[in-house]
């Protein structure tokens, strides 16, 4: 897609409307509720979620042709939902099961040079986005080289055979919405105040939301199935990273050795992967997403626990924790009757 000076469109690829979609996303978005999105233009409820059309077409052929039998349990899925700590967690778990490989302190670790997104692609955007089922015949498992994919789908969008076999997936949930997503939005995009962006996400039209309900998604699935599905917290994530990074190294099968731990590694990986050190790293201060077309620096804000308040009013704050409140505590309490 070109501007009128024949430049290349300032819209990143997977933001824009209508270029190179399958015959099946057309017919399908035709049907579909429609709204003005936050990053893309317009953003579509499919199974009681809103995608943008990229998400939506990556996720029909997603949906379609990921096959996850049992040999291939070591697959490991993070799901999140937009701006909730994805950046970090992909370069944690990236850390994990490659330590062997790219010890931290090697000078040539993909970290230093690699953006966490190119190292961990997303299967609905990168591996299954720009499939059209009218013009090629694919077995996307073919491609499947690595181990370690995220995704920003909702539990219910999941490909069946995923959510029926044994992969594990690993999800992180924290609220980061008012400001974040206005760096990852296109300039040619009509720019609405924060007190817009506010009232649609109480609606729960806001990327992949309602985010309420992608967190109980996940957060069910857990209570149900905890050595499938592994349920992080941001904040928990942040004032306790030693504990969680030996719980999360346990779960997707490559625990610390004691040695391990008597060496350090475990400090090392938490300092190579944290804020300070991957928002410094030359390729996030000034590279291009490949994958996006968008700047890296992009996917780093601030990384602290409450930011928000600074941007919201206390009326914004306390209708916030309203609807969190009805929405989550009785599920909550449900799981906690659960737990063993």
């Amino acid at each position: 897609m070109s501007s009128q000076l024949g430049q290349p469109s300032l819209v990143p690829k997977h933001l824009q409307d209508d270029e190179d979609l399958s015959q099946e996303c057309r017919d399908m978005i035709s049907t579909l509720p429609k709204e003005q999105g936050w990053i893309a233009n317009h953003v579509y409820q499919y199974q009681g979620f809103w995608y943008n059309l990229r998400q939506i077409q990556g996720l029909l052929s997603c949906q379609k042709h990921f096959q996850s039998h049992d040999i291939n349990n070591d697959i490991i899925i993070l799901a999140t939902i937009p701006k909730s700590g994805t950046t970090w967690l992909k370069a944690l778990t990236f850390s994990l099961l490659n330590r062997n490989t790219y010890p931290n302190t090697h000078e040539n670790h993909p970290l230093l040079t690699t953006n966490p997104h190119v190292l961990v692609p997303f299967l609905e955007l990168n591996l299954f986005g720009n499939f059209d089922d009218d013009k090629v015949e694919i077995n996307p498992n073919n491609l499947i080289e690595s181990s370690l994919f995220a995704t920003h789908l909702a539990y219910v969008s999941l490909p069946k055979s995923l959510k029926e076999s044994s992969c594990k997936i690993g999800s992180e949930r924290h609220i980061y919405f008012a400001v974040a997503f206005r760096k990852l939005r296109p300039e040619t995009q009509v720019k609405k105040s924060v007190d817009e962006y506010f009232e649609q996400f109480c609606k729960g039209v806001s990327p992949c939301g309602p985010f309420w309900e992608h967190v109980l998604g996940y957060w069910k699935e857990s209570l149900e199935r905890p050595k499938k599905i592994m349920f992080l917290r941001y904040e928990e994530m942040k004032l306790h990273p030693t504990l969680i990074l030996k719980e999360l190294a346990e779960f997707i099968g490559c625990p610390f050795s004691k040695e391990e731990l008597d060496e350090g590694m475990l400090e090392d990986i938490l300092k190579l992967c944290s804020f300070d050190n991957l928002s410094n790293l030359e390729v996030n201060k000034t590279g291009i997403s490949p994958l996006f077309h968008i700047e890296n620096k992009s996917y780093f804000r601030r990384g602290q626990i409450g930011d928000g308040e600074k941007f919201l009013s206390s009326e914004m704050i306390g209708r916030l924790n309203k609807i969190t409140e009805n929405k989550l505590i009785p599920s909550y309490e449900y799981g906690q009757q659960c737990a063993p």
